[in-house]
């Protein structure tokens, strides 16, 4: 029988979050452990489901310093649940999984909210711009809406323009050969420079 069911919202690769009262109705029904993974909300519109936890026993929150917090080189997450569910997760890690240095990093980044919150509303407000931007490309076919800090997009010849851009210099994901992504590339927001250097490069394409 199924035990954990894992939902990534927003959703990698498409950007999207999933739809609040679904992840509800799965935690008031399912007898097991759902597992929401909010590595990209500090870039949505949802709030996120930690203040949700006195409700549900079975839900496990996940975040990370790699995303908004510009940290990924720490590999240092944060999982929120019921003192329950902690005191198990509790008993099976190891005794000394975050060291000392990853520890005052995170303590020392903690003291620099107002900066980040600075870089997340830029790197929302470029992501506005470039989907708009996308939208008026010939070979752009969909843009996807998304609340993550990148964009998916169907394009007209995935692998072709792939190559072009890392000709350029600018790596994008290919998730083309992805089950329902295919012929899409996925874009990381990027500064408003490099995000005109790309735009650049796809009219010209």
């Amino acid at each position: 029988t199924l035990k954990l069911i894992f939902i990534c919202s927003p959703n990698n690769p498409t950007g999207n979050s999933i739809n609040r009262e679904d992840i509800e109705t799965i935690l008031t029904n399912f007898k097991g452990i759902v597992v929401v993974d909010e590595a990209y909300i500090n870039y949505a519109r949802q709030k996120t489901f930690i203040q949700e936890l006195t409700e549900y026993a079975n839900l496990v929150v996940l975040q990370t310093f790699s995303k908004a917090w510009g940290l990924a080189a720490l590999r240092l997450g944060m999982a929120f649940s019921s003192r329950k569910v902690i005191d198990v997760l509790n008993k099976i890690k190891p005794p000394y999984n975050i060291n000392q240095a990853t520890q005052d990093l995170a303590f020392e980044a903690l003291k620099n909210i107002a900066q980040v919150n600075d870089w997340i509303r830029e790197s929302v407000a470029e992501r506005q711009r470039l989907s708009s931007e996308l939208n008026n490309l010939n070979i752009i076919t969909k843009v996807y809406p998304s609340d993550a800090n990148f964009i998916l997009t169907e394009v007209t010849d995935a692998t072709k323009i792939y190559d072009t851009l890392v000709d350029e210099g600018i790596i994008v994901r290919d998730r083309s050969k992805v089950i329902l992504c295919e012929g899409c590339l996925r874009i990381t927001v990027g500064t408003k420079d490099e995000n005109d250097k790309l735009l650049t490069i796809l009219k010209n394409f």
